[in-house]
C-alpha cells in the first residue's frame, strides 16, 4: 500500500518550530547556569558566615579567659550556643589543641575528640573544608586562639551542606517559575510573529517560495511586454527587462527606486504613470517608440501602488499608417478609374461622331499633361519611395481639391540617402506632414476663414493663387542633410499653439487624432534631426524636417538604380500602380508661378 505524500510544513511552521526549540533551549541553558551559580553563591556565602563566626569567637576576651579556668566547657558551652543561634549556623566547636571538645551543640559529644583537620590552625592558618562529622557533611572553618602569642585552643564553626542545599533548593523554585514564564512569553510571541509570516508567504513552505522566485524571475525577463511596479510613493519598486527597453532606459541604470518625474520621460507619460485612476491602452510616444499603456492601481485598504504594463506599438503603428495610405491610394485610383471611363466615352463618342482628329487630341493632350508631373517628380526626386509617396498623395489630394507643388529647387538623387536612414521614417515624417497639410488646405478652402482651429486667419485662407488650395513640398538633399519642406495654404497655426502641436493628442480635428505630428518628431529625433515651424508665404503652416547625413568617404559616389522597379532606368520611372498610366495626376494649370509643377485641382488626366 502506498502511503499519501505529505506536504512539507510551510515556512512558518518551521520557523516556529525551530524557535520554540531555541527558546526553550536558552531558558533551560539559563536556568541551569542560574542553578549552578546559586549553589557556588550560597556555598561561598555560608563560608564566609561560618568564617566571620569562628574569628569573632577566636578573638573574644571572655573565650581565653574561660580556657585558662579549671573547666573551660562550664563558660564555652553557653557562650558557644549563643552564638551559634544568633548567627543562625549549625555548630560551633571550642577544642585544645589536643582536638578535645569543650563545646558541641550534642552535649554528649563534649570531651571527645573533634572529626576534622586541624594541622593547619595548630600552625597559626585559618582555612576552610568540607568535611563530614557528626552532623553530617559541613562547610567549616578552623581557625586558632592565641593568648599572648601562644595557641591556646581550636575554633570550629560550620554549616551543613542539607541545609546549604535547602536554600538553593528554595531558590530554584522561582527560577524554574520564571524560566516558564519566559518559555510560554518567547512561545506566545513566536506564534503571533510566525501567524503574520504565515499570511504574507501564503502558508507555502521554503521549496515553493524559492521556486515561485524563480519563475518570478524568469518571467520577468522573458515577457515581450514592458512591466513596471510603483509602490505607494511613486517608486520604481520593479521593472523588467522589456519595460526598461520601452520607456529608453540603459539596461545597467539602476531604476529600483527612483521616481518616475526622475526617469525624464515626456510629460504625457508621465502623468498617466502618475494618475491615481486606471488608464486603459492609451497611445503615448517615449524618444523612440509608441508604447500602449495601461495601469490599475493596488489598493488593499489603503493606495499601495501602481501596476503598469506597456506593449511596444511603433511597428502597429507604422504598418496602420502606411495601410490607412494604401487605403488612401485605393479611393483615389477607385474615383481616377470612374473618372477615366468618363473621358474614355468621350473619346469614343468623338470618334462616333466622326470627330477623330478632336478625339485623337484630347487623348494626347491628356497623356502628355499627366507625363508632366511624373517626369517633374521622378526626375527631381529620385529616390524611388520619396517619388512613389509624392505621386500618391498627389492623387489623394486631388481628390479633396487639393493641389500638391513640388518646388523648383528640389532635388534629391538616387543612392543620396544612406542605407542608416530608414525608409520608414522618411515615409512617416513626409507621409505624415503631407497628410495634414492637405486637410489644414481643405478645411481652409472649405471655410474660408480660419478653418476650424481657432488660428489666426490666414491672408490668403481661400487658398493659393487664384484662390485655389495648395501645398507646396520640399524635399533637397546635399552632402550634409536632407531637408523636407511642407507648406500649406490653410489657416496656419497661431504662436500660442506652436509649443503644443507636436504634442501626442493635439489636433484641431477633435480626440482621437493628433498623433501624426507626434510620430513626425519622433522620427526626425531618432535620426537625429529637427523639426521646425513657422508660417508659409502663402499664410498657412510650413514645417521645416532637416535630417543629418553622414559625410561620404573620398572616392565614393551614390549607388546606382538603389530602390528602383527592376529593368527600369534609375530616375526615369515611377512607381505606379500595375495596370493605370504612369502619373494620374495633371501639371499645373495657367497661372501657376513658374518653376512649380503641381496636380491641379480643377483637372484630371487620364489614359
Amino acid at each position: 500500500m502506498r502511503l499519501p505524500r505529505t506536504r512539507p510544513r510551510s515556512l512558518a511552521g518551521q520557523l516556529f518550530a525551530m524557535q520554540v526549540v531555541l527558546i526553550a533551549a536558552v531558558v533551560a541553558g539559563c536556568a541551569v547556569f542560574a542553578y549552578v551559580s546559586g549553589s557556588a553563591q550560597a556555598e561561598e556565602t555560608a563560608a564566609r558566615q561560618v568564617r566571620v563566626a569562628a574569628l569573632a569567637v577566636a578573638d573574644s576576651p571572655s573565650v581565653r579567659e574561660a580556657i585558662r579556668t579549671p573547666d573551660p566547657s562550664a563558660v564555652l558551652q553557653p557562650y558557644a550556643e549563643r552564638v551559634r543561634e544568633d548567627t543562625g549556623i549549625a555548630f560551633v566547636t571550642i577544642m585544645d589543641t589536643g582536638r578535645v571538645r569543650w563545646t558541641h551543640p550534642d552535649e554528649e559529644q563534649i570531651g571527645d575528640t573533634f572529626l576534622g583537620n586541624t594541622a593547619k590552625a595548630l600552625r597559626g592558618q585559618t582555612f576552610t573544608e568540607t568535611y563530614t562529622g557528626t552532623l553530617g557533611p559541613s562547610i567549616r572553618v578552623v581557625t586558632p586562639i592565641r593568648d599572648d602569642g601562644r595557641i591556646v585552643g581550636l575554633v570550629s564553626a560550620g554549616i551543613t551542606v542539607d541545609r546549604v542545599s535547602s536554600q538553593v533548593r528554595d531558590q530554584l523554585g522561582a527560577l524554574a517559575l520564571a524560566a516558564g514564564g519566559a518559555l510560554a512569553l518567547g512561545g506566545i510571541g513566536t506564534y503571533v510573529i510566525n501567524a503574520r509570516l504565515r499570511r504574507h508567504t501564503h502558508g507555502m513552505n521554503a521549496a515553493e517560495l524559492s521556486r515561485l522566485h524563480d519563475y518570478h524571475q524568469a518571467t520577468l525577463h522573458a515577457v515581450r511586454e514592458g512591466l513596471l511596479m510603483l509602490d505607494g510613493r511613486r517608486r520604481i519598486a520593479l521593472i523588467n527587462d522589456a519595460g526598461r527597453e520601452l520607456l529608453g532606459l540603459e539596461p545597467d541604470a539602476e531604476a529600483v527606486g527612483r521616481t518616475v518625474d526622475e526617469l525624464a520621460l515626456p510629460a504625457p507619460l508621465t502623468g498617466a504613470l502618475l494618475a491615481s485612476e486606471a488608464r486603459v491602452d492609451e497611445l503615448h510616444l517615449t524618444a523612440e517608440r509608441v508604447v500602449v499603456v495601461n495601469t490599475r492601481p493596488v489598493v488593499g485598504g489603503e493606495r499601495r501602488g501602481t501596476v503598469v504594463t506597456l506593449r511596444d506599438h511603433t511597428e502597429l503603428q507604422a504598418l496602420s499608417g502606411e495601410l490607412d495610405s494604401e487605403r488612401g491610394f485605393t479611393q483615389a485610383l477607385r474615383s481616377q478609374a470612374h473618372e477615366a471611363a468618363n473621358r474614355l466615352h468621350t473619346v469614343v463618342s468623338l470618334i462616333e461622331l466622326g470627330r477623330v482628329e478632336e478625339a485623337v487630341d484630347f487623348a494626347t493632350a491628356e497623356l502628355e499633361l499627366a507625363q508632366v508631373l511624373t517626369d517633374r517628380v521622378v526626375g527631381a526626386v529620385e529616390e524611388p519611395v520619396l517619388a512613389a509617396l509624392l505621386l500618391g498623395k498627389a492623387a489623394q489630394g486631388h481628390e479633396r481639391g487639393v493641389e500638391l507643388v513640388l518646388a523648383e529647387d528640389s532635388l534629391i538623387d538616387d543612392g543620396a540617402l544612406p542605407p542608416s536612414l530608414a525608409q520608414r521614417d522618411l515615409v512617416t515624417i513626409l507621409g505624415n506632414l503631407i497628410d495634414n497639410a492637405v486637410e489644414a488646405a481643405s478645411d481652409g478652402a472649405d471655410d474660408g476663414s480660419d478653418g476650424g482651429s481657432g488660428a489666426v486667419p490666414s491672408p490668403r485662407a481661400a487658398g493659393g493663387p487664384a484662390g485655389r488650395a495648395q501645398v507646396t513640398v520640399t524635399a533637397l538633399a546635399d552632402e550634409r542633410e536632407l531637408l523636407l519642406r511642407v507648406a500649406d495654404t490653410g489657416a496656419g497655426i497661431g504662436p500660442e499653439e506652436a509649443d503644443e502641436v507636436f504634442r501626442r493628442g493635439w489636433s484641431t480635428h477633435g480626440t482621437g487624432r493628433g498623433l501624426g505630428l507626434a510620430l513626425v518628431r519622433q522620427a526626425a529625433h531618432r535620426n537625429g534631426g529637427t523639426v521646425e515651424l513657422d508660417r508659409g508665404p502663402d499664410g498657412g503652416a510650413r514645417f521645416t524636417v532637416r535630417l543629418p547625413l553622414p559625410a561620404r568617404t573620398p572616392g565614393s559616389r551614390p549607388a546606382s538604380g538603389a530602390g528602383s522597379t527592376p529593368g527600369s532606368t534609375p530616375g526615369t520611372t515611377s512607381p505606379s500602380a500595375p495596370g493605370s498610366t504612369p502619373g494620374t495626376t495633371s501639371p499645373s494649370a495657367p497661372g501657376t508661378p513658374p518653376g512649380t509643377t503641381s496636380a491641379s485641382a480643377s483637372e484630371e488626366v487620364t489614359a
